[in-house]
Formats: C-alpha cells, sequence, structure tokens
C-alpha cells in the first residue's frame, strides 16, 4: 500500500505553529482519530477508501473545509496575537482539531491537501485568501470588531457545513461534519456571550435570525457523543 508523510498540527503556538511529521496509509485508518472527545463521534469503523469512492463535488467539498478550518484558526490566531482575548485562542485550539479532522478525511480517501504546504493565512482557494484578507482588516479595527469577525467566521461555517453535508451519503464524512457543525454552534455562543459583555446585541449576517436565535438561546453542547 502506497504511504504517504504528512505534516500533523499538534498545536497552535500562535505566529509558529508546531508541526510534527506522522506517517500514515493513504487509504486506510479511522478518519476520526485525530479529533478529541469534544469534537469526535464516540466511535466509527475503519475503512479502506480511495478518492474514487467519492464524487467530485464530495472531493471538493472536503478540499474547501480544510481550508475553511484552516482559515478560521488562522483568524483567531492572528486576533489572539492582536487583542489578547482568551476566547481566540481557545476557540483557535479547537479550530486545529478541526482542520486536523478533514485532513485525515483526505489522508484517509487519498486526496491532496490543498494546505500542505501553506503558511498562516495563506490558501490554495482564491475566495478564501479573498475572505481571509477581508476578516483580518475587519478585526484590525478593534476588539468588538473582532469578536463579531469571529462570530461572521462561525455562521459561516454552519451555512457552508450544512450544504456539505446535503452532497455526501458517506457515513464517516457525515459524522465529521456533524462533529463540526457543533462545534460551531459552541464558538457561535462563545463570540456571542463575550459581545453581549461589551453591550453589543450581534446580527446575523449569513444564517437566518430564525436559525441565529435558535443556536445562541441553546445551551452548550458536547460534541461527538
Amino acid at each position: 500500500m502506497q504511504r504517504k508523510l504528512f505534516l500533523r498540527y499538534v498545536g497552535a503556538t500562535f505566529g509558529t505553529i508546531a508541526l510534527t511529521p506522522v506517517l500514515t496509509a493513504c487509504g486506510g485508518g479511522d478518519a476520526l482519530a485525530v479529533l478529541p472527545a469534544e469534537a469526535a463521534p464516540s466511535t466509527a469503523a475503519a475503512v479502506t477508501a480511495t478518492a474514487t469512492s467519492l464524487l467530485p463535488e464530495e472531493i471538493a467539498a472536503l478540499k474547501f473545509m480544510r481550508e475553511e478550518e484552516k482559515l478560521a484558526h488562522d483568524v483567531y490566531a492572528a486576533l489572539y496575537s492582536l487583542w489578547g482575548a482568551n476566547v481566540f485562542y481557545q476557540i483557535a485550539l479547537s479550530e486545529t482539531t478541526h482542520t486536523e479532522a478533514i485532513l485525515a478525511l483526505l489522508i484517509k480517501y487519498c486526496i491532496d491537501d490543498p494546505a500542505a504546504d501553506n503558511a498562516p493565512g495563506e490558501f490554495a482557494d482564491p475566495a478564501l485568501q479573498t475572505l481571509y484578507n477581508t476578516l483580518i482588516t475587519m478585526g484590525q479595527v478593534n476588539l468588538i470588531e473582532g469578536l463579531k469577525v469571529g462570530a461572521l467566521i462561525e455562521e459561516t461555517d454552519i451555512r457552508d457545513i450544512h450544504e456539505k453535508m446535503a452532497i455526501t451519503d458517506e457515513n464517516d464524512i457525515l459524522k465529521v461534519y456533524t462533529s463540526l457543525l457543533c462545534g460551531s454552534g459552541n464558538h457561535l455562543r462563545a463570540f456571542n456571550k463575550k459581545l453581549l459583555e461589551q453591550g453589543v446585541t450581534y446580527v446575523p449576517q449569513v444564517i437566518t435570525q430564525e436559525e441565529w436565535e435558535a443556536i445562541a438561546s441553546a445551551p452548550a453542547e458536547t460534541c461527538g457523543g
């Protein structure tokens, strides 16, 4: 079986991301093993898979989600460095596990990683590169605008994860997406709490007001139970 050497995030140092080489087999193993209990389904069957078992749109979705989760991490790391708010630090750590979870699926299905050679703030997808640049500019204004950027990112993740879930019936992919969706809901509540502490009522820009209220009023979830 062909084997690949890939670099896995082991934590965020904000400014420099520590990387450790990990040897893994393309097409084998548990694609959900990288997720901690906070984000991962409790059980998952190990299967052998290849990219040919997925539709082109499923492959494109995984590549997009890999970079979108990286975008969230990179923005939060930058905003933590700028404002020092712990909410950015904690959620950036969580986003590391999210992007690792998608990376594990890419490895499992023998799909090239679009983020393999990209530094923090660099993206293969031009639309995500533009979005990152825009979000960083918005978040540099002040802490409140930075918190709004966090909420906007999580709104966008929620919308995009729902869209990606609708185009696959692969159980392992759906489990990861479901866990990421749960995490994004928790993150959105965390940013909303910090905004309320600043006297700011957040107005959703991506999801509907009804969806926003349902998420914001719900208690924190234990993801992947």
